[in-house]
């Protein structure tokens, strides 16, 4: 695994992005299955008071801890983004999973530097699991459920296990590689927003391939898939960037992903 930077605050970093998943917590979990009112954002995208309420507190608790370091957040943008150092935040992924009372969403926070993760939470309230994820270092697994943060061996498509959050996602352009792929494994499931990552670094998904996601979508799911023994690119087999074509793409077995890549860039190419 590629080491942190030199110098960096490893203590202070998780000790702030604990504090900040747990007000997370505090603040998502009386909404939920409350019928709280979505708004619709200019994406069409649903929002709601929990989102805004967790992001204002998680943001408080970050800057407070580490003032000199930038935050970025789905529902507030950018501040201080003259730092190296950028926490990057999605109070709850999977909005539409939480408007519906399912606990497949998440609290996502990350850590950039230079615009590369070193650390990521994927943290579940309702549940009460969370994965945290070091550059460096082994994915932790926090919960009282049964779960090893380790990804399985499987080299062979066509005994993987792959997941999607939604066919929405998956825009014109790579439907079709999704589909060539889709018919290569052994099944496909739907659902799971970042909650579907946990569960492939448990070794319970092998594959998951989506579009159109933004930088708080994929930054903390980064260092969590990795330290678990998986692998995240793009569709093309890149690293992920915040200015990427959007495709994101985990595999738990790193042998997967020439072949992945292949099936999905021959869809691309038949379309």
């Amino acid at each position: 695994m590629t080491a942190l930077p030199a110098a960096f605050p490893r203590d202070a970093v998780l000790e702030a992005a604990m504090a900040a998943a747990d007000v997370a917590r505090t603040v998502v979990l009386p909404f939920f299955r409350r019928g709280v009112r979505a708004d619709e954002k200019s994406d069409a995208s649903p929002v709601t008071i929990a989102d805004r309420t967790a992001e204002r507190a998680i943001r408080a608790v970050l800057s407070e801890r580490l003032p000199g370091f930038g935050v970025m957040g789905e529902e507030f943008g950018l501040e201080r983004g003259e730092s190296p150092y950028r926490w990057v935040v999605d109070p709850v992924d999977g909005t539409r999973a939480f408007l519906t009372g399912r606990p497949t969403f998440g609290t996502l926070i990350a850590l950039l530097h230079d615009n590369v993760p070193v650390l990521g939470v994927i943290d579940q309230p309702v549940t009460g699991e969370r994965w945290i994820g070091l550059r460096g270092e082994t994915t932790r697994y926090m919960s009282a459920l049964p779960g090893t943060p380790a990804t399985r061996a499987c080299a062979d498509v066509g005994h993987a296990e792959l997941s999607c959050t939604a066919p929405e996602i998956l825009d014109a352009p790579h439907r079709p590689g999704f589909d060539v792929l889709a018919a290569a494994v052994r099944r496909t499931s739907w659902g799971g927003d970042c909650y579907a990552y946990g569960l492939l670094a448990l070794g319970q998904i092998d594959i998951i391939a989506e579009c159109t996601m933004k930088i708080w979508d994929w930054a903390a799911l980064v260092p969590v898939v990795e330290g678990a023994g998986g692998r995240m690119t793009d569709w093309s087999g890149q690293p992920l960037r915040a200015d990427g074509d959007g495709t994101v793409l985990a595999v738990g077995d790193g042998a997967l992903l020439p072949r992945v890549t292949g099936l999905l860039s021959r869809g691309i190419a038949i379309k």
